[in-house]
């Protein structure tokens, strides 16, 4: 038996690469006869560096230290062959990098703005930008202010970053914004809300960054006028259009900019070359930390489990957990490392553990 494992990473505990392993690991200890072809994946969030980086021949990390959501970070942002440069929000301005301590008012993607600010530096040709995971709801001004914009104040000072700054912001500059590379900028989004209104960047995704239900509809009011000034400086700008709320509005800043929405579990995908091990495969299991209603929209479950259909192999998915909304419909199994261990937190304390037992409940799943 032949099983592809394309996992997304389990936020916070496991890598995609992590996860592949400790499955491979189980499956094989339960029989040794099954083959496994190792595909980890990604959305745009967490390990998209790491999936390029793995994925392509001649890579190269290039490293560097940039404003991170909680002060000084180091990160990274990687080379492709063919001059094209990665990006990866969750790597510079993420959500991880706050280590438990959010900061909802002042958390910023200035980091993600100095990143590709790098790349440009080193002449890439195109730019790919994956945005999930991000700390912060500053409609992406932290980037474009990395990028040459000045966002001021009615006095003309500076506004203050993050969310804490919108309100204040009655001007924009953008006479000095840096041109997109010649090759474009695609935007590696995993979500399509809008900028604002009820599904929108704070009403949705606000409490998880640590706004209360009263914060959320003032600064979604905020993002509201900041995206008005926003709009009238760059024609490109649409914070209705899908995924602009994306990463607490970089979506909504890197689109104005010029970028081009893509999905970015369909990027990883090519580039890993997931349409092909599926071609003669028994089997794809697939898996992320928690599998919800939202793992049905454009995430890395969804979209294996419609390429794995389209090939006529049948799909698994491994998860820490698995919601109660959680859309299981296509899946031919479905192992919860939470049930596997009795508890959320003993799943968390040693994922590589219940992994591999999961690995181990599949192949005798699987076995005639």
């Amino acid at each position: 038996m032949r099983v592809v494992l394309a996992p997304d990473s389990f936020k916070g505990s496991a890598t995609a690469d992590e996860v592949v392993h400790a499955l491979a690991a189980g499956l094989r200890r339960a029989d040794r006869s099954i083959e496994t072809v190792a595909r980890p994946m990604a959305d745009g969030g967490e390990g998209t560096l790491a999936a390029f980086l793995t994925a392509t021949a001649g890579a190269v990390r290039h490293r560097l230290v940039v404003d991170g959501p909680a002060g000084p970070a180091r990160a990274s942002w990687v080379e492709l062959p063919d001059r094209t440069g990665v990006v990866e929000l969750a790597a510079v301005s993420g959500i991880e990098l706050l280590a438990g301590s959010l900061r909802p008012w002042d958390a910023h993607t200035i980091g993600v703005g100095q990143a590709i600010a790098a790349a440009l530096d080193q002449g890439v040709e195109r730019l790919l930008v994956g945005i999930g995971s991000s700390a912060s709801t500053d409609a992406g001004t932290g980037l474009l202010t990395a990028l040459g914009a000045r966002f001021l104040t009615a006095e003309g000072r500076p506004a203050a970053p993050g969310a804490r700054g919108l309100r204040s912001v009655a001007a924009i500059d953008v006479s000095r914004l840096r041109e997109l590379p010649v090759g474009g900028v695609s935007v590696l989004c995993d979500v399509q809300s809008p900028l604002v209104g009820e599904a929108g960047a704070a009403r949705v995704f606000g409490p998880q960054k640590g706004f209360t239900d009263a914060e959320c509809r003032r600064v979604d009011a905020d993002l509201r006028m900041v995206a008005t000034l926003i709009s009238r400086a760059l024609p490109a700008a649409r914070p209705n259009a899908p995924g602009a709320g994306a990463a607490g509005g970089a979506g909504f800043a890197l689109s104005a900019w010029g970028g081009v929405m893509q999905s970015g579990a369909a990027a990883v995908a090519d580039r890993v070359g997931l349409v092909a091990a599926l071609a003669d495969a028994d089997l794809v299991v697939t898996g992320e930390g928690r599998f919800d209603g939202q793992s049905a929209r454009g995430k890395v479950a969804q979209f294996v489990r419609d390429a794995a259909a389209e090939a006529g192999v049948p799909v698994a998915v491994v998860a820490g957990q698995v919601s109660m909304d959680a859309d299981t419909s296509g899946f031919a199994q479905v192992v919860s490392l939470t049930d596997l261990a009795g508890s959320g937190v003993d799943a968390r304390r040693d994922p590589t553990r219940w992994l591999r037992r999961a690995g181990r409940v599949l192949a005798e799943r699987l076995r005639p």
